[in-house]
């Protein structure tokens, strides 16, 4: 299965207005003509690090995120993460070469 997987680890100590903020975004972006082109999102907080969360968003295509990046509500977005962030975020780049469900 070809696809590809952006990982952002993200510090912050506003996880709350982080949550609500990517609500938000999906939400507009549901509503718009021009939907997201994410396959899947996970978001989930490190039970090691409190306060680091992994923001895991599945693509069918490397070409398909980089077009999300392009978009103008993306960056928009980034840049209202970024704020809420203690931080800069860490992006990891991941082609997928397996996928296995139970």
């Amino acid at each position: 299965m070809a696809g590809f997987v952006q990982i952002i680890e993200l510090k912050t100590s506003h996880p709350d207005e982080l949550n609500a903020l990517t609500a938000e975004f999906r939400a507009e972006r549901s509503a718009s003509n021009d939907p997201m082109p994410v396959a899947r999102g996970t978001f989930t907080a490190d039970r090691d690090r409190p306060g680091y969360y992994l923001n895991i968003v599945e693509f069918d295509s490397y070409e398909a995120a980089m077009a999300n990046s392009d978009l103008p509500a993306t960056a928009k977005f980034a840049t209202r993460l970024a704020e809420l962030c203690d931080g800069p975020p860490k992006f990891y780049n991941l082609n997928t070469i397996e996928v296995w469900e139970r």
